[in-house]
């Protein structure tokens, strides 16, 4: 079991990196302001159930390996960059139709969730933090490595449910007045969709580190 000064040391030290937003809050945030709050929820449940993965595989040295070989960064990095600027062309393809009901549909809970989980599995950011973070909370002294590094990556979704939780729910709230007009529901289409594309783009010239 880790001591607990180095858990309080990681939970600081993740509470920063969490607070810092990248593709999964952007994800969150818009989804809570376009749907409210029960889709921004159901978002943060989705990113990290895509968090999921990334403690199983490091847990079993896996995210080490992915950032060894090149060829399945480079893999991982370009997936998770399509995806988001393909988010964006979907969000800047958006119609702002002046009458209410002739508007898209709402994205389905189901559909969020899983567009959560995609967003953060393909998301090279993660990765990195998971192969790179983690390993340096452990010690072998304090007993056995998987089981430290399943610990650390429980308590980061922890955390990551909390700071996320909370993007989710004051955006929905803040963003109540913005939906009522179709004017201010295309800007935040296209103001997210912008969003989107950025992060593509950086998500694409990310190096290893």
């Amino acid at each position: 079991m880790p001591h607990l000064s180095t858990i309080l040391l990681f939970a600081a030290a993740t509470m920063a990196v969490l607070l810092v937003p990248g593709p999964a809050v952007v994800y969150i945030v818009t989804r809570s302001v376009a749907q409210g709050r029960a889709a921004g929820l159901v978002s943060v449940l989705g990113i990290h159930t895509g968090t999921t993965v990334y403690v199983v595989a490091t847990s079993a040295g896996l995210s080490a390996l992915l950032t060894a070989s090149s060829t399945a960064f480079q893999i991982v990095k370009y997936l998770g960059a399509a995806y988001l600027i393909w988010l964006g062309i979907q969000k800047l393809r958006a119609r702002g139709d002046a009458d209410p009901a002739a508007e898209q549909p709402p994205a389905s809970l189901p559909r969020i969730f899983g567009q959560g989980i995609v967003v953060n599995i393909l998301n090279p950011k993660t990765l990195i933090f998971f192969a790179a973070f983690l390993p340096q909370f452990v010690d072998p002294a304090r007993g056995p490595v998987a089981f430290q590094l399943a610990f650390f990556g429980l308590a980061f979704i922890v955390l990551g449910v909390a700071s996320d939780g909370s993007y989710a729910l004051l955006s929905s709230a803040l963003a109540t007045r913005l939906r009522r007009t179709t004017r201010a529901r295309r800007r935040l289409d296209r103001s997210s969709g912008i969003v989107y594309l950025a992060l593509g783009t950086f998500a694409a010239t990310l190096r290893e580190a």
